[in-house]
């Protein structure tokens, strides 16, 4: 008598889909956090909100033109008010090399802070 057809053979799930952040703080945050953990730079929301809330309000088109930096002519921009030598120095690939990119802007202070501060969470005033 034939053999028994063999069972057929599932197929292998499919790969989870990726994050769908929404485009506004909440989601510039969340997204930045992820990019952060894929680069071992340390940072929680709460941190990263708080220091966003302080330096810009949440506004990712803040620019200050009135303090030391801008008076040099290299104001502080975006979210957390990077000068563009630091966002340079302090870039993470993968991330749009745009300073007004909210989530470029929120991985590259926190990349900053990290190696000044140890985190962005241990900034509570002007960096």
């Amino acid at each position: 008598e034939p053999a028994p057809a063999p069972m057929p053979v599932p197929a292998p799930p499919a790969p989870p889909a990726p994050p769908v952040y929404e485009n506004n703080l909440d989601g510039w945050i969340r997204q930045a956090l992820d990019i952060m953990a894929a680069h071992n730079i340390p940072g929680t929301y709460e941190g990263i909100h708080r220091n966003i809330i302080r330096e810009s309000s949440g506004n990712p088109q803040a620019i200050n033109l009135w303090d030391s930096n801008a008076a040099m002519g290299i104001p502080s921009k975006g979210l957390l008010q990077v000068i563009d030598p630091t966002f340079a120095a302090y870039h993470v690939e993968g991330t749009a090399f745009d300073v007004w990119d909210p989530v470029a802007n929120i991985v590259a202070a926190c990349n900053y802070a990290a190696h000044r501060y140890g985190s962005m969470d241990n900034v509570n005033s002007a960096y």
